[in-house]
């Protein structure tokens, strides 16, 4: 790679004046890409770093070793390591004029991480659509357009993938969340936005694979029957890759098997995103109403016990091994050694092989009233499990005989009410439910701070 790229091309997005650089470089790469190509003169590129350079917001420098601190002193400065760590390239034309060019791969570079600091999503559809339409197009260089297929193929799985990890990666930060304030707002103001709305939703809607998968994979399929398009691909291929028909033949056959097998194998990685999906969702909520419950049982108790060391090991700054220096742990549980061992220890003695004797089962009298109570307690714990009915019930309920009401709206007196508007809200992105919602403003209500959102009958 570094016969292409300087060896010390990403120097300045890692030192301590990365942020200058930084903005220095989307400045020049916003100024040459309105031009007929990255070539500007170095005059005005200079006049537009020192511009920057003047304002009162500019990035400061520091350790760098700058003749003069004036703005026009910086920005020639600039464009000379920009130039030295490989960024960009000066040439002087035969009028005696310099012009700036940016790397063929600093291009490509610059508009990755762009990508990645302005959160652009992947729009699935528009390569699942691209591999439909050229499928279905008639041309002259199917080889040219076979290859076009296998390259949107790959860019499809691969955002796929990313998706999937992505997921992974906010379950994964879900622990890290200390307060339930933190954790709704994980869930509904960034996992919800960044991933359920721009991915998520569209590739189970508009961008859903099964949509066009078919068709595509039948297709290419008579393709590779067809001894006159494999000639012609043959063609194609061996021209563009410089190789021998024989082995173009090989690869034509081998690019079509590959993308069909991506899309055949796709659902598992559809299936893991859905589970992923879900899991977050689950977990995060679990999460919510564990450190929204208090009680005085033995499962509120250990709550409170778990709590508490997790304070005392971020306050202290612990790892997970550094528990057992938490004193206040050493007069919970007092475990002491024994050397005898006898019928009340915990070990257990290995017995020989010995003749079983069933023992004989008593018909006893069923108590009619104990097992009327467990079966009342068991319906009433029923009654409290939210599932999507009872939310669609929930509401409708609320509404009344109005088509919208708001969050703030519905009762808010117990936590019990606050868990369901949790629901309310997170069952809300699902199709196959009977209302709608509409984020508003950050309200809060008995203690209660939340975004309120319009609540719409479909």
């Amino acid at each position: 790679m570094f016969n292409v790229i300087a060896e010390n091309f990403f120097v300045p997005l890692a030192s301590p004046n990365k942020l200058v650089y930084w903005e220095c470089i989307c400045k020049l790469f916003s100024v040459m890409d309105n031009q007929l190509s990255f070539g500007i003169e170095r005059e005005a590129l200079v006049e537009e770093l020192q511009y920057y350079f003047e304002q009162n917001n500019a990035a400061s420098i520091v350790e760098e070793d700058i003749e003069s601190d004036d703005s026009r002193s910086k920005a020639n400065w600039m464009l000379r390591r920009l130039e030295f760590y490989g960024w960009i390239e000066i040439e002087t034309d035969k009028s005696y004029i310099q012009k700036v060019n940016f790397k063929e791969y600093a291009v490509k570079v610059i508009k990755t991480l762009t990508e990645i600091e302005t959160g652009k999503q992947i729009e699935y559809q528009g390569y699942i659509y691209t591999i439909y339409s050229l499928l279905r197009s008639s041309t002259d260089n199917p080889g040219i357009v076979l290859l076009q297929i296998l390259e949107n193929t790959d860019l499809l799985v691969t955002g796929l993938k990313n998706l999937n990890s992505s997921i992974k990666h906010y379950i994964d930060e879900l622990t890290k969340h200390k307060t339930v304030a933190e954790i709704m707002n994980a869930l509904f103001n960034d996992y919800i936005t960044n991933i359920v709305d721009k991915a998520y939703h569209r590739l189970l809607t508009s961008d859903n694979v099964s949509k066009f998968r078919p068709e595509i994979i039948e297709r290419l399929e008579s393709k590779s029957r067809s001894k006159a398009y494999v000639e012609r691909a043959c063609a194609d291929i061996a021209g563009i890759q410089e190789i021998s028909v024989e082995e173009a033949e090989e690869r034509v056959y081998h690019y079509i098997r590959q993308i069909i097998d991506a899309f055949q194998n796709m659902d598992d990685i559809l299936m893991e995103i859905n589970q992923k999906n879900t899991q977050y969702q689950r977990a995060a909520i679990n999460r919510a109403k564990f450190l929204l419950t208090g009680s005085e049982d033995v499962r509120g108790q250990l709550k409170e016990l778990l709590i508490g060391i997790n304070e005392r090991m971020n306050e202290e700054s612990m790892e997970m091994n550094g528990i057992y220096r938490i004193d206040f742990l050493d007069e919970l549980v007092r475990i002491y050694s024994t050397s005898v061992l006898d019928e009340k220890s915990f070990y257990s003695p290995i017995e020989g092989r010995k003749e079983f004797q069933p023992s004989q089962i008593d018909d006893g009298v069923v108590d009619l009233e104990l097992r009327q109570e467990k079966l009342q307690r068991m319906m009433e714990k029923m009654q409290r499990v939210l599932n999507p009915e009872k939310i669609n019930n929930y509401i409708k309920k609320h509404m009344g005989e109005n088509r919208q009401i708001y969050a703030s709206k519905l009762p808010m007196e117990t936590t019990e009410d606050f868990v369901k508007v949790i629901y309310v809200r997170l069952y809300g992105q699902r199709k196959n439910m009977q209302y709608t919602i509409d984020i508003q403003d950050e309200i809060e209500i008995n203690g209660y701070r939340f975004k309120d959102f319009k609540i719409t009958l479909k």
